[in-house]
């Protein structure tokens, strides 16, 4: 089942439920175009991959003053916790100076090394230009694997001129994911005794 890859050890039982969907929004403004395409995106998946709709998310726009303090927050606690334990993450952001935001550096700058292991992100990055389509492959895949995630999908490049004929765009793209999940969730099965004899 595509939907239910989290990088599942060899022999574990794949055909549990799915495993949390969370979306991580790093966009300073609350309630934003980032977080609006987020959803789109993350219900395109859902879709492409046969998994049950609804997602949780984590929106740092409410934690950015808290992200900044030394004392302990029980609410970034709390999202360091759904992140790091989601089964597929989908990581979001407004482009800021041609990559992720700064917001976003700081939540993930307080993770553990390789927190994100065992996690399945889909990096995502909305942009007015499409200059900076790389932005996403070049700066925000490589910030999640250093973080220990599996990235076997392709990462979105969302033109913020596009919102209007969202699912053109976005349900092409899901259609690849659940393609690069399936093939994933392949390679960590168990051999077939069958097969073997």
């Amino acid at each position: 089942m595509p939907g239910g890859f989290r990088g599942a050890a060899p022999g574990a039982n794949t055909e549990e439920a799915p495993l949390s969907f969370v979306i991580l929004a790093g966009n300073p403004r609350p309630q934003s175009r980032t977080l609006q395409v987020a959803r789109l995106a993350a219900d395109a998946v859902s879709r492409a991959t046969g998994r049950p709709e609804g997602h949780e998310v984590v929106d740092l726009s409410g934690l950015s003053r808290r992200l900044l303090l030394d004392e302990p927050s029980p609410a970034v606690e709390d999202a360091v916790e759904q992140v790091t334990t989601a089964g597929l993450l989908l990581v979001a952001s407004p482009t800021y100076k041609g990559t992720y935001t700064g917001l976003l550096k700081v939540f993930l700058d307080r993770l553990d090394y390789q927190a994100l292991s065992g996690v399945t992100a889909l990096p995502m990055l909305v942009m007015r230009v499409p200059q900076h389509a790389l932005a996403v492959d070049v700066h925000l895949r490589p910030l999640l694997t250093e973080l220990g995630a599996a990235v076997p999908g392709p990462g979105l490049a969302f033109l913020e001129s596009d919102l209007d004929r969202a699912a053109s765009v976005l349900d092409p793209w899901a259609a690849r994911v659940a393609a690069a999940l399936s093939r994933a969730a392949a390679l960590v099965q168990p051999p077939d005794p069958a097969l073997s004899r």
